[in-house]
């Protein structure tokens, strides 16, 4: 009798062991689940909160548009860029349209052009100079509007030479002056590409290469045969009409 209990009580403690084993298992699985729901609750706030950030940011950026200037343009572009990270331009003219790459390597130029691409600077331009076999030069003109932009965004861009960027045919470089300025800081509003299939070698390490062309050289080459008074402004003027692609 003594092993029968023995046996009985062994049977009794196995069939609650299994129950405490079942509940145990569902109540693992039911602690797992409340943390999926909220770990998943947690990335979703965590995403809104980014995006919240993100959005004050810009719009920061936004406000702080109208008061760039030489003390803060390094500041500015560096946020911008990170805020704006597109690499391809598009040219529309009345000859076609050229397709510009901008260069990751030279964040400040890069950022600086996307900038002026966006707020619509380039628009009030035109391809101002040409110099056949040598270069095509915009991103000026006689526009009022143009004036008022430039004297409104008064900054310059700190050099950003690299080099192994070289003036080859269809790169794409920043103008500058080029007295008083040891430093080669170039200017944001001129740009310049290279026309001259053979390159224009003796600029290396003079300017800022920040972009070449990707597509639309025939309408470079259809620029450059435009006929031009003795500044070397075309007589008939190719204005600019600039977007961002991506």
């Amino acid at each position: 009798m003594h092993i029968q209990k023995s046996n009985i009580y062994i049977c009794i403690m196995l069939n609650i062991s299994k129950y405490n084993t079942v509940f145990l298992c569902f109540f693992i699985i039911v602690c797992l689940a409340c943390n999926s729901k909220e770990n998943s609750q947690l990335k979703k706030t965590i995403i809104k909160e980014e995006k919240v950030v993100e959005k004050v940011t810009k719009k920061i950026i936004v406000k702080e548009i109208d008061t760039i200037n030489k003390s803060n343009a390094i500041s500015f572009l560096k946020v911008y860029g990170g805020l704006n990270k597109e690499t391809i331009v598009l040219f529309k003219t009345r000859l076609g349209d050229i397709k510009i790459k901008l260069y990751n390597e030279t964040p400040l130029h890069r950022a600086s052009f996307i900038f002026l691409t966006k707020t619509g600077y380039f628009n009030t331009t035109s391809f101002h100079r040409i110099v056949p076999n040598f270069i095509v030069q915009g991103g000026n003109s006689d526009h009022p509007k143009t004036r008022k932009l430039r004297m409104k965004y008064n900054y310059r861009i700190p050099a950003e030479i690299k080099t192994h960027r070289k003036h080859k045919y269809g790169a794409l470089a920043a103008a500058r002056q080029w007295d008083n300025n040891p430093n080669k800081t170039s200017s944001p509003f001129e740009f310049y590409m290279i026309q001259d299939k053979r390159g224009s070698h003796h600029l290396d390490g003079e300017h800022t290469i920040f972009g070449e062309i990707i597509d639309g050289f025939k309408t470079m080459e259809n620029i450059a045969k435009l006929d031009t008074d003795k500044k070397e402004w075309p007589l008939e003027e190719v204005f600019i009409k600039a977007e961002v692609i991506k």
